[in-house]
């Protein structure tokens, strides 16, 4: 099962990579930008109905390493470059800020949550973990929300300078692949945590 997963990643990766240097994400200004919408949403839509639908995919992403799948999060601190970016002009501080300072937070954040994990594994059903993988979620959403609505189709919302560029390979592997990606791994997470709360639940009757 593990290897099926490793190949459906990658060759979603490759779709993304091969569609974006190719520029089937950019759209005129005018218009919103539903190739990323759909880039991002799709995965998520087929995520979630294969671990509602499918008893060993299910069981494989409860028994996924908790800690690995927080400590990724981290290089979610990455976000510092659309601040850089904003810095330069290339993106809008509508989409750069919130996306930035979120991304940056859940980043710097990971590694001790992690920590916490490896110390006491019941941290997973707490209420601290499950409220970090929901803000984890919700930046991700903010992040996309901005980004389409900073995107140029909105008269009159940002100048000149636009989220365009992240239609644009390479910028475009961010939303039609990571950001589907993190919130897999938010949603693995909320799944084994809510299992653990049940148990827990169970136990104590």
């Amino acid at each position: 099962m593990k290897p099926f997963i490793a190949s459906v990643l990658a060759i979603w990766f490759a779709l993304v990579f091969l569609l974006g240097a190719n520029g089937a994400f950019v759209r005129p200004p005018e218009t919103p930008p539903f190739p990323i919408l759909l880039g991002a949403t799709v995965p998520l839509i087929l995520f979630v109905a294969a671990y509602l639908g499918w008893g060993a995919f299910r069981s494989l992403i409860l028994a996924a390493d908790l800690r690995l799948l927080t400590a990724i999060q981290a290089w979610r601190a990455g976000g510092l470059g659309f601040l850089a970016l904003h810095a330069h002009g290339v993106l809008p501080g509508l989409f750069a800020w919130p996306a930035g300072l979120g991304d940056i937070a859940i980043g710097v954040t990971a590694p001790w949550v992690a920590l916490a994990l490896i110390r006491q594994p019941a941290f997973a059903a707490s209420r601290q973990f499950v409220v970090w993988n929901l803000l984890g979620i919700l930046d991700l959403v903010v992040a996309l929300s901005t980004g389409a609505l900073s995107s140029g189709f909105v008269a009159g919302l940002v100048g000149e300078v636009t989220t365009a560029p992240m239609a644009q390979f390479p910028l475009v592997l961010i939303p039609a692949y990571l950001i589907p990606l993190f919130v897999m791994l938010h949603l693995a997470a909320l799944f084994q945590a809510q299992r653990l709360s049940e148990g827990s639940k169970l136990s104590d009757a």
